[in-house]
């Protein structure tokens, strides 16, 4: 019998919440508990924020605005620019910062 292959390792956190932020389909979000979850770490939102907040600037590739509360609040201080983003990509949010078609959903791919 050949030897097994060694398991791949998991993909460090922060790798893991870049795949999944990059994951999100234009016109959709996800809350920061959502990405956590599917990064691998329940209950690591915040961890998931921090990540987000290492992003450099508003150039990055990875669509950070498109991760939002739990509540569908935006999160200061970048909310008007996320605002800004989404409203370009069809979700409507609110002067208050709240979105609003675009319900959070679990994904449907598992």
């Amino acid at each position: 019998m050949p030897p097994k292959k060694p398991a791949a390792a998991p993909l460090p956190f922060h790798e893991s919440v870049m795949h999944q932020v990059r994951s999100i389909p234009r016109g959709e979000v996800r809350s920061y508990a959502q990405v956590a979850l599917y990064a691998g770490r329940p209950g690591g939102a915040r961890g998931v924020g921090r990540e987000l907040k290492l992003l450099p600037g508003t150039r990055t590739q990875v669509p950070w605005w498109r991760v939002i509360r739990s509540d569908g609040t935006l999160a200061p201080p970048v909310a008007h620019e996320q605002a800004r983003r989404l409203r370009l990509e069809g979700v409507t949010v609110s002067e208050r910062g709240q979105v609003f078609r675009v319900a959070l959903k679990d994904r449907e791919d598992g």
